[in-house]
């Protein structure tokens, strides 16, 4: 990880997120995103909307060459900052040779195939799907009709790798307690994920010396050991009538794959499985995760959740306490974790 300056306290943070220049403080103290083993730079990139227009610039008002609908996998060349052309969020990404796309709805992905992994021990193992996006079935053959997609990057438990006796294909089980069924997908697609790549970050640093502060007023986040700031990214919190809740928490619970809807079967408004690396701050269910329905951080988005890229929601699942057992799907431990303040953006220390 990269040595961080230390002069960044929380009282700055505050002072800084009061005045609305949090910013522009963080860009010139040079904070990085933390990567907690994926790439910096995607060489795929999945259309997370119905449309994504394909300009022959990186320029809302440039000409458009191309429109595709959702779920279609794009090389990706490039990846440009380009000021001036999103009130916050300024990635782009050049299309091969075909031209540019804005970030929001083009989710970065790899293609990256695994070898079956047959002695599986544990009761359930956790794994993360390693393609743009895998068929879902309802059995271990490619003759079932696909039931779903799983995501890149979305994390599901596996109880049995299965061998179809008719083409020798090698399918994994998962359960998914939200539906209370099986569904199968080809082991390829899935990632079995190493107990060590499970242990906890940072865990010599005292529980209480650890911290988070989110601004809703720039959607930055900031994570401490002390006053050294050890983390920062751009989150997308809640909007409308679900905006994410101000005040003082602790991520007391926690999940490392989550099967997220708001429970009104087909008239849902979201039903997302898989969704990775679930810390959860209140009793409601708002937590810091992992996002791979958009790309587009900066701007309130969600149900009241603490959206993050992927390999942030890892880092902070991995650093906050309480810690997860590797075998565990879910601890809850009241009266522990990690603080988290979230602060409106004109909050004075």
């Amino acid at each position: 990880m990269k040595n961080l300056p230390s002069t960044f306290t929380r009282r700055d943070f505050l002072k800084f997120s009061a005045a609305g220049a949090l910013g522009l403080l963080m860009a010139d103290l040079g904070l990085d995103d933390v990567h907690a083993g994926a790439p910096a730079l995607q060489q795929q990139g999945r259309t997370t909307w119905s449309s994504l227009t394909i300009y022959d610039k990186p320029a809302f008002n440039a000409k458009e060459v191309n429109l595709y609908g959702r779920d279609v996998v794009l090389p990706i060349t490039e990846k440009l900052i380009v000021e001036g052309q999103h009130a916050y969020n300024h990635v782009w990404y050049r299309i091969g040779d075909e031209g540019f796309a804005h970030s929001a709805f083009l989710q970065p992905v790899f293609t990256s195939y695994n070898m079956p992994v047959h002695d599986i021990s544990q009761k359930r193992v956790l794994a993360e799907v390693t393609v743009p996006y895998v068929l879902v079935r309802l059995g271990s053959s490619y003759y079932y009709n696909p039931k779903l997609r799983y995501y890149y990057g979305t994390t599901h438990w596996v109880d049995q790798l299965i061998q179809n006796s008719e083409d020798g294909s090698y399918w994994y089980r998962i359960y998914d307690r939200q539906v209370s069924e099986y569904f199968y997908v080809p082991s390829y697609s899935l990632r079995i994920i190493s107990d060590e790549e499970l242990a906890p970050i940072s865990p010599d640093v005292p529980a209480e010396k650890k911290s988070i502060f989110v601004d809703l007023n720039s959607q930055k986040m900031v994570a401490y050991e002390g006053d050294i700031p050890v983390m920062t990214s751009l989150v997308a919190s809640g909007w409308g009538g679900t905006t994410t809740p101000i005040g003082e928490f602790s991520t007391y619970h926690k999940a490392a794959s989550v099967h997220m809807t708001d429970g009104a079967g087909d008239a849902a408004n979201y039903d997302l499985p898989g969704v990775p690396w679930v810390s959860f701050f209140t009793g409601n269910g708002e937590a810091f995760h992992g996002t791979y329905w958009h790309n587009d951080f900066g701007d309130t988005r969600s149900h009241g959740c603490v959206n993050t890229p992927d390999n942030i929601a890892k880092f902070i699942y991995l650093w906050t306490t309480p810690h997860v057992p590797a075998e565990e799907d879910y601890l809850h431990l009241p009266g522990e974790g990690t603080k988290v303040i979230i602060v409106p953006g004109n909050s004075e220390e």
